[in-house]
């Protein structure tokens, strides 16, 4: 069997965990490419999954054989294509969120990896291979929540699918804008004509604004559900126990979109009047096309934070772990 070089677990834990070595080259199956991986982009599953996915309920941890490669987000250049392909040819180059939502499955952490024909698109032409591999995820999720779900597969998350609602004139706060997907946000809700807040530390108000912010709040100094009232939207891209309080930001009939799980105050919400819905990415090759369309004519951009070899993953998740990223990490691996 053929090796390549890639990161992998053996055991759960921190970044020190992260073994870069040989391992087994993936092998070609029906429906997928095999694409030679040129950079692979960093986003939360990869912490949450090499932690152990401590972060979820009990009953939805995974059990997953070691060793585990991490990562679902790669770009790079077709090597094989499968039988029953059509529309990629060897030598094209692509980019991908690749099996999600899975557990273990998508392996992009490594020089090759095997993606579903479905979850690819053509890389743009005028984006480099770190760029777009950094965006699929982040870009997807913003896009999924804000724009167009893209699928009607039953949401794990509440009884109902995440319907997303027109944002022309309106109001939208968006909580961890300089993040991964809140950078995203920030320009998709300017794309679209919506009046843009946007929360983050006082380091990012420039490229926030850079990006068409109309305002900017300063988390550390000043709480925005103290200041803010009667927006439309709240997307919330850190989620958790404590996005309850955005709640009386919203005037009566307004969404609040979580991105991660932990929303606790259904009832209060319900006497607001506010709709509250969430939802999980998931792959889709024809919407990232579309998506590639916007990158290259430069209506959406990627922000690179960091990079770091692949051999160096070990360094790229502490880089994540301290916070405060302004934009993406991404891994170098040809």
């Amino acid at each position: 069997m053929s090796m390549m070089k890639a990161v992998q677990l053996h055991e759960y834990g921190g970044p020190e965990v992260l073994q870069y070595e040989d391992a087994p080259r993936p092998e070609l199956k029906a429906g997928e490419v095999l694409v030679r991986v040129h950079a692979a982009g960093i986003n939360p599953p990869d912490l949450y999954l090499r932690d152990g996915c401590k972060v979820l309920p009990p009953e939805w941890r995974p059990i997953i054989p070691f060793p585990i490669i991490l990562g679902t987000d790669i770009s790079g250049v077709v090597e094989e294509v499968a039988h029953d392909v059509e529309g990629f040819s060897v030598g094209d180059a692509v980019f991908s969120m690749v099996r999600f939502p899975s557990f273990g499955d998508s392996k992009c952490y490594a020089e090759y990896v095997t993606v579903p024909a479905s979850e690819c698109a053509l890389k743009p032409a005028g984006v480099s291979h770190i760029h777009a591999a950094a965006a699929p995820m982040s870009l997807l999720t913003a896009w999924q929540f804000l724009i167009e779900l893209g699928h009607e597969v039953a949401n794990p998350l509440q009884p109902e699918l995440h319907r997303p609602v027109p944002l022309k004139g309106k109001r939208i706060l968006i909580n961890g804008a300089a993040g991964g997907v809140g950078h995203f946000a920030v320009q998709i809700a300017k794309m679209e004509g919506a009046y843009v807040i946007a929360v983050a530390s006082t380091k990012h108000e420039a490229f926030l604004r850079g990006l068409g912010a109309d305002e900017f709040i300063d988390y550390k100094k000043t709480a925005p559900e103290d200041v803010v009232r009667d927006v439309d939207v709240v997307l919330d891209t850190l989620g958790g126990p404590t996005t309850g309080r955005f709640l009386q930001t919203l005037k009566r009939g307004g969404h609040l979109f979580p991105v991660f799980l932990g929303f606790s105050d259904a009832e209060e919400a319900a006497k607001r009047g506010i709709i509250v819905s969430t939802t999980q990415v998931r792959s889709n090759g024809p919407q990232l096309a579309k998506l590639g369309n916007l990158l290259e004519a430069g209506t959406l951009r990627v922000a690179i934070d960091s990079t770091f070899p692949l051999a160096e993953a070990k360094q790229a998740h502490e880089r994540a772990a301290l916070g405060h990223v302004q934009g993406k990490i991404a891994l170098t691996v040809l």
